[in-house]
């Protein structure tokens, strides 16, 4: 089976053909980043209107890539949430208007089980079962995870996510959108030591997250230590980006440490735009070496929002028999745990 994925769900265009036997044949990806950097953060009327300018020659991109014509194209997947509403409209809209003109099936897909399922384009991927981390700059969540469909929650963040979290305190040290490459460029220079911040909700029991507190503290830290101008001298910022990164890191590695103890798991899957953070996976590395656990993640270019991970999500849905109707159906909001199991 041949499947083309369709990726919008914020600011990021991406297009994708996998197929079943021959695996990722080809695959494009425009970054809106620039557009939104001036603002910094994404503005959602402007990556709708940036989705809807690049979709269409990004389609005809892969397809040539891949030496494919409309006829060789079995389905179309596309993101169907969650995310903006009115870029997942766009993707949704042109993805089921070619299956229809095509005559073959669409159907859509959860933004977060792409992402979960990433790490399976690589050569050595995971086996089931594992528990994931999904971590990125709307969600972070620990999900066991059974096989495609067979999601448990096992916790997420009360509040904002670490991704977000990350592009927060970088606007406070007056780095560029999207802040986490950034934060992790500038920690190399930080000085160990110098800062400790703290690491939320690792001294109870549980698998939540909250990183909320750690802004704040992100914040209070910038501003004791302002100058003139309103930031920091530049060694301090460095320290700062690290002592805040470390938290971070700290954090998602003791939680994650702590669900695979529980749950009696020896895989780890990290997925999402954090996942490509160096020093999330070297922690991780190194302290599930220490328990006989592994950690798996997609290539830095599946890490982030791509339509590769769409493509493959839904041809395993598709060769499992699912099926849906015409109707345009996206969401903002979707709890990954509702989505049904391959074999319902």
């Amino acid at each position: 089976m041949r499947v083309l994925g369709i990726e919008t769900s914020c600011d990021e265009t991406g297009l994708a053909l996998y197929d079943s036997e021959r695996g990722l044949l080809s695959h494009a990806l425009f970054s809106q980043i620039a557009v939104h950097a001036e603002y910094g953060g994404v503005v959602p009327e402007l990556a709708s209107r940036d989705h809807v300018r690049k979709l269409l020659p990004l389609i005809r991109q892969v397809m040539a890539e891949a030496e494919t014509s409309p006829e060789q194209i079995d389905a179309v997947a596309y993101t169907a949430g969650p995310g903006l509403i009115g870029a997942l409209m766009v993707g949704a809209s042109v993805g089921r208007s070619l299956a229809y003109g095509w005559g073959i099936p669409a159907l859509g897909i959860h933004h977060m089980e792409g992402h979960l399922l990433a790490p399976m384009l690589e050569d050595n991927p995971p086996e089931f079962p594992f528990i994931a981390l999904l971590v990125s700059g709307g969600h972070t969540q620990l999900v066991q995870v059974r096989g495609i469909g067979e999601y448990r929650l096992l916790g997420e963040s009360l509040d904002d996510a670490a991704g977000e979290a990350f592009d927060k305190a970088a606007k406070m040290l007056d780095l560029d959108y999207p802040g986490g490459p950034h934060i992790a460029k500038l920690a190399e220079r930080g000085r160990a030591g110098r800062f400790t911040f703290p690491r939320p909700m690792v001294d109870r029991p549980g698998l939540d997250f909250s990183f909320s507190g750690l802004k704040t503290y992100t914040l209070n830290t910038v501003a004791e230590h302002a100058q003139a101008d309103g930031l920091p001298d530049e060694q301090t910022c460095a320290d700062i980006a690290h002592a805040f990164q470390e938290a971070v890191v700290g954090t998602l590695v003791i939680k994650c440490r702590r669900a695979l103890e529980q749950t009696g798991q020896k895989t780890l899957v990290i997925a999402g735009g954090v996942s490509a953070n160096t020093r999330l996976r070297e922690e991780l590395e190194a302290a599930l070496a220490k328990i006989g656990a592994r950690v798996f993640y997609a290539r830095n270019e599946f890490c982030t929002d791509n339509g590769a991970m769409i493509a493959y999500a839904g041809c395993q849905r598709l060769l499992a028999g699912q099926t849906e109707p015409l109707a345009v159906n996206v969401r903002a909001r979707w709890p990954l745990d509702s989505l049904p199991p391959l074999s319902a």
